[in-house]
């Protein structure tokens, strides 16, 4: 009997995916485990396996087609089976004395006409042949070349009116307006340019469709607010240096943000309620006592965020590594959808691209995103003096809900007195 095999939940709390490509097609015999579809699910590639061994007898979904958690996506069978052909959808029926007939078609009936006195209704028509209207009316119409048969009368019962027939004869002058170049795809026409001119459209799909739907949900559920400061990096970006090499000896490139890690734990560990969520249905705050950072990852299909688990417990060269594997698997679209869930918070890099500040949008359900900007050599004043030093410029938004304006501004203090001074880092390590 054949299997209807239904669009499974791969990932937490997933709802839908996009069909990318079938691996198989239909009238394919295939066996248990064997990878039927690649689907993208929440900015993660997956295929997914067959549930059993038989035959494709039907693709029931498209590719690029968006399908629903427990949505039917192909029927599996033995061989020479052929799929049940659905019910035809039932016709409107009227039941009578003899069995049921089709209703015709719903008639509308015209103006009632008089006959012997009587008012009788007049027979549905679609077309009226003979225009209700004046004389002068008429030689209106004549005189400006309109054809009154055809002009829709507002009067009553119909009547066309002088200027109705004025109506008609500017319509008729006006010169036909150039129409977009249109293209059809299945039912629908795609203009291809606007008013000004050409325009592409790109379907909104993919990494980028579920980035709109998130930062959606955050936006219009946190009540966002932005703190920022700045942190003087010089001394690290000392010691950086400084095991640069000893890092590349082990095949590891060093940045700075294994450190700004770090330092954020520990922020977190002394300000609690950043690394937490909302409960909106129990009104409950849930503190997080694990430490799960993400890190906004830019790739060419969009913005992922992969999240290095536990990173309290990992050293700096075990978070640069992880961080170089896990922003590798992200742009080449290998990464488990494991491995971007269960974030506590998050830090957007966005000096990475010269960025200095930003207001990023919270990793919802997250209560704070930190934005770590383009380390800068800036003139600052030291014991009365003017000197350069590397400043690095730190955004951080959280939920108002959660976090007050005074706790953020503590947390970044925390953050930025472990950046300024590396060996409270190097210690807690």
């Amino acid at each position: 009997m054949a299997f209807e095999f239904k669009f499974p939940d791969i990932g937490e709390g997933l709802t839908e995916g996009e069909i990318v490509r079938w691996l198989v097609k239909e009238g394919d015999e295939i066996k248990e485990g064997q990878p039927l579809v690649e689907v993208e699910t929440d900015k993660a590639l997956a295929e997914i396996p067959s549930p059993r061994t038989g035959v494709i007898l039907k693709i029931m979904a498209k590719e690029k087609e968006i399908v629903k958690v427990g949505q039917v996506i192909v029927t599996i069978g033995e061989k020479g089976e052929a799929v049940a052909a659905p019910p035809p959808p039932p016709r409107p029926k009227s039941v009578g004395v003899v069995g049921e007939l089709e209703e015709a078609p719903e008639e509308v009936p015209g103006p009632a006409r008089v006959a012997g006195g009587k008012a009788e209704p007049a027979k549905p028509s679609l077309v009226s042949e003979h225009a209700l209207a004046t004389p002068a009316v008429r030689a209106l119409a004549r005189e400006l070349g309109v054809d009154i048969n055809k002009v829709q009368g507002t009067g009553p019962e119909g009547r066309v009116l002088e200027k109705d027939v004025r109506q008609a004869a500017e319509a008729k002058a006006k010169p036909p307006e150039a129409k977009p170049a249109e293209e059809v795809k299945g039912a629908k026409k795609v203009k291809k340019y606007d008013l000004y001119g050409y325009v592409d459209r790109i379907p909104l799909r993919g990494v980028r469709r579920s980035i709109a739907k998130a930062m959606v949900k955050s936006k219009y559920t946190a009540p966002h607010v932005s703190a920022m400061d700045e942190a003087d990096v010089t001394e690290l970006w000392q010691i950086r240096e400084k095991e640069k090499k000893v890092a590349e000896s082990k095949g590891i490139k060093l940045t700075i943000l294994p450190f700004v890690i770090k330092a954020v734990i520990a922020g977190l560990t002394e300000h609690p309620y950043l690394n937490a969520t909302l409960d909106d249905d129990s009104e409950e705050i849930i503190l997080k006592k694990y430490f799960n950072i993400g890190l906004a990852t830019d790739t060419p299909e969009g913005l992922m965020v992969p999240v290095v688990k536990n990173a309290k417990d990992k050293s700096i060269f075990e978070l640069a590594q992880e961080l170089a594997q896990l922003a590798e698997k992200a742009r080449s679209r290998t990464i488990d959808l494991a491995d971007l869930k269960g974030g506590t918070f998050t830090i957007t890099n966005y000096g990475a691209v010269r960025g200095i500040y930003g207001t990023p949008i919270i990793n919802y359900p997250e209560v704070a995103i930190l934005g770590v900007g383009r380390i800068q050599d800036m003139p600052v004043v030291r014991e009365g003096k003017v000197v350069v030093r590397k400043i690095l410029p730190l955004s951080l938004s959280f939920d108002h809900r959660v976090v007050d304006g005074a706790e953020a501004a503590r947390f970044l203090n925390t953050v930025i007195t472990r950046l300024e001074d590396p060996d409270l880092i190097l210690l807690e390590t």
